[in-house]
């Protein structure tokens, strides 16, 4: 399955149409997956960083109260850091502080294929233009929304931790700790 999606992504002139569109087709199915090993499972073997970046846009978009307009960049995933509920629509009698923690491996998932394929290896184009862009060596082109400070990831990630410690209380667990670590 994994191997066709990633088939599917690459066979349009248009890579980020075609993760737009399948991701639109999948969603529905992931928020009925009951068990949060499944999603995981699902999300972290995806062959196409763009279709699973995709894919947790979309999951986080359908927890926030207001879903961000924007396309998708590091700002666009601070504003997820600030907005996003950690009651998503699939959740069960889980535990608070575990649905923290699925939040935030989807968060640092989402950082990581945001930063793997679609700015270092030019997935926003073609497979044709792709080549062109490696034999000349060309940078990938940041986008505006991308140039975001240190001050600006520092009054998100403090402003995120305030609103954890109103709802889980002092000490975290040690996953979420490092979780935290791991995606400042």
């Amino acid at each position: 399955l994994q191997r066709m999606l990633s088939i599917a992504v690459e066979v349009d002139r248009s890579p980020t149409c075609s993760s737009r569109r399948i991701a639109d087709e999948i969603f529905p199915f992931i928020l009925n997956i009951p068990l949060r090993s499944q999603r995981e499972t699902l999300l972290n073997t995806m062959e196409s960083q763009l279709l699973r970046c995709r894919l947790l846009e979309l999951l986080f978009q359908h927890s926030c109260d207001v879903p961000s307009t924007s396309s998708m960049s590091l700002e666009k995933i601070l504003y997820f850091l600030s907005h996003c509920s950690v009651q998503l629509h699939f959740e069960d009698e889980t535990a608070t502080w575990q649905r923290w923690d699925e939040m935030l491996q989807y968060l640092s998932l989402l950082l990581m294929s945001y930063q793997t394929f679609p700015l270092a290896e030019h997935l926003r184009s073609s497979l044709s233009d792709r080549m062109d862009l490696i034999v000349q060596k060309a940078k990938p082109r940041l986008q505006e929304s991308d140039n975001i400070t240190n001050l600006d990831i520092q009054l998100k990630m403090e402003d995120f931790i305030s609103r954890m410690q109103e709802v889980l209380g002092q000490p975290f667990p040690p996953q979420i700790q490092e979780k935290l670590f791991l995606l400042q």
